[in-house]
């Protein structure tokens, strides 16, 4: 569907300038745009790909000369990635998933869907699911007794929703997530070694044979409004209470939150993090790719780690961490600067050894 730059500008709450008329029907990089595409060149580094391609009108930084670029109209965006949100929002048509529920699907008698819910085909809805209004749920999704999906959620293909899970409003789960499987929790008769050697860190006894039960899964997962699970991710139900995601946090793909975690409102988790059982995460939090976290820790608000992390303790609010194991990241860069001249600084302590004569040779 075809938006004219005035509209555009209006939806996103950002000036225009030119042609407020000229209508676009997608958005394409600078140097690949056709004339019907809405040129993307944030920062002027972009300026020399708008001469390469075709793009009539593009969105800009502000204060750029866009007649000089040969625009017949520009949108003058102060933040450039924040008017993308708003853009892509606007251009994205969303899977075509039908009104009404589709002949192939299965649906309990005892579920209720809501007026103006779209159901793909080869769905199945248990019993005393509720599905909220104009829900949309693609092929190949699951939905598990008990289950309540929120008004206006997606759900794409392959969806797989436990049983009593309780997804929010305005939720997007990509395809081939799983919200509600069983917890990861075993028991031994006797005390582990696992126990064993958290106790004497490392120190083992006499190894016996033990064999794992399992305890089984009585909680749920609750997920808030306007949060995102991506492709392949996986959300464990509680042991007792639910495992709980707090409104607007956003998973990435093949991200794992055990069971019993809570992970407050606003947070990033990205690809590959793993989360450990009984995990307490606050709000705000940034956990970057394959970040772990050992179970039954406390993150506070507003801690972000970078990429490789691996939380073994308690971290403070606002903190910034880095490495394995997590420490404050200035400290970690200090700490890697050190290392690199480690092979510098046996050579001169070599050199020195020769000048002075080897060192006497240490006795215990």
């Amino acid at each position: 569907m075809a938006h004219n730059i005035a509209e555009i500008a209006a939806a996103i709450g950002a000036p225009f300038e030119g042609a407020g008329d000229l209508l676009v029907d997608g958005a394409a990089e600078p140097a690949a745009a056709l004339p019907d595409q809405l040129a993307l060149a944030t920062t002027p580094k972009y300026a020399e790909g708008l001469r390469l391609g075709q793009a009539r009108a593009a969105l800009l930084w502000p204060g750029a000369d866009w007649r000089a670029l040969g625009l017949e109209a520009a949108i003058l965006a102060p933040r450039g990635r924040l008017a993308m949100a708003g853009l892509t929002r606007i251009l994205d048509a969303g899977p075509a998933i039908a009104p009404g529920i589709h002949p192939m699907t299965v649906v309990d008698p005892t579920a209720e869907i809501a007026e103006g819910a779209a159901v793909g085909p080869f769905v199945s809805i248990g019993a005393g699911a509720r599905i909220g209004p104009r829900a949309r749920i693609a092929s190949h999704v699951s939905i598990g007794a008990g289950a309540q999906i929120g008004a206006d959620a997606l759900l794409l293909e392959g969806v797989r929703i436990g049983a009593r899970v309780q997804i929010g409003d305005r939720v997007i789960c990509q395809p081939g997530c799983v919200i509600g499987a069983d917890g990861f929790s075993f028991v031994t008769p006797e005390k582990s070694g696992v126990e064993e050697i958290r106790g004497t860190l490392g120190i083992r006894g006499e190894i016996n044979p033990q064999q794992w039960h399992r305890i089984h899964s009585l909680g749920a997962v609750i997920l808030g409004d306007d949060i995102e699970v991506g492709a392949n991710s996986c959300i464990d139900r509680g042991t007792i209470r639910s495992t709980r995601i707090g409104h607007r946090t956003k998973l990435d793909n093949l991200v794992h939150v055990a069971h019993n975690v809570e992970v407050g409102e606003d947070c990033l988790l990205c690809g590959m993090v793993g989360i450990a059982g009984s995990v307490k995460i606050g709000n705000r939090v940034v956990l970057a790719g394959q970040v772990g976290v050992a179970d039954n820790l406390f993150i506070g608000d507003d801690v972000i780690t970078g990429a490789g992390t691996v939380i073994l303790t308690n971290a403070p609010a606002g903190r910034v961490l880095l490495g394995y194991p997590a420490i404050k990241m200035d400290k970690h860069v200090e700490m890697q600067k050190a290392t690199r001249r480690l092979p510098r600084l046996a050579l001169r302590v070599a050199a020195l050894e020769a000048r002075l004569g080897a060192p006497p040779e240490e006795t215990e």
